[in-house]
């Protein structure tokens, strides 16, 4: 029983970091990576590759190119369609590298089901927005929903490095709303019947 509870720290840290990489696939990455070259945060033994220079070279190219690919018309919605499953492997890797178990099922297993599953949820809601504001600005819209998701990415990341255990909570409880907005939705009755 106690062990269980060494994880939560971990566990906690890797979701709140997902959330973040729902809204940009590299920021999280960069910014998990940066922390733990810092020294403010300590990764598995089996991902110390995540913090090598080349690591960190690779990840801040990586975030340059995808936010400035987000600025450039229809880029952005096709760039929604590999981010989907992009963003649930770094949501995988950002959990998965903050749990320290012993059991690699377990920990990946983990790291699939939380920290996959709240990437993935939040980056197929912010898809659903951005295409719902192509459709209604006729893409001029999407510039200032890309700056607003950056901004979610840097401030989700850098604050989840200093309070991991209550952004991993808000994480959560953001993933549970967006499903109950999604699936609460109910269809409207035609006005002529």
């Amino acid at each position: 029983m106690e062990e269980w509870i060494t994880w939560i720290p971990g566990l906690m840290l890797g979701v709140a970091l997902s959330a973040g990489s729902g809204f940009r696939v590299f920021i999280p990455l960069l910014v998990s990576n940066l922390a733990a070259r810092f020294g403010l945060v300590s990764v598995s033994d089996d991902f110390g590759w995540m913090i090598s220079n080349t690591a960190t070279f690779v990840l801040i190219v990586a975030s340059i190119v995808e936010i400035a690919s987000y600025y450039i018309a229809f880029i952005d919605n096709l760039l929604d369609s590999i981010a989907l499953p992009a963003s649930v492997v770094a949501g995988t890797l950002l959990t998965t590298q903050f749990l320290k178990i012993n059991d690699p099922t377990l920990q990946w297993g983990l790291g699939i089901l939380a920290g996959g599953g709240v990437a993935g949820t939040i980056q197929a809601g912010t898809s659903l927005i951005r295409l719902g504001s192509t459709k209604f600005t006729g893409g001029i819209g999407n510039s200032f929903f890309s700056t607003f998701e950056n901004i979610l990415a840097v401030g989700i990341s850098i604050v989840s490095i200093w309070i991991p255990l209550i952004m991993g909570v808000l994480a959560i409880l953001l993933v549970f709303w967006m499903l109950k907005k999604l699936f609460s939705s109910k269809p409207k009755k035609p006005i002529l019947q």
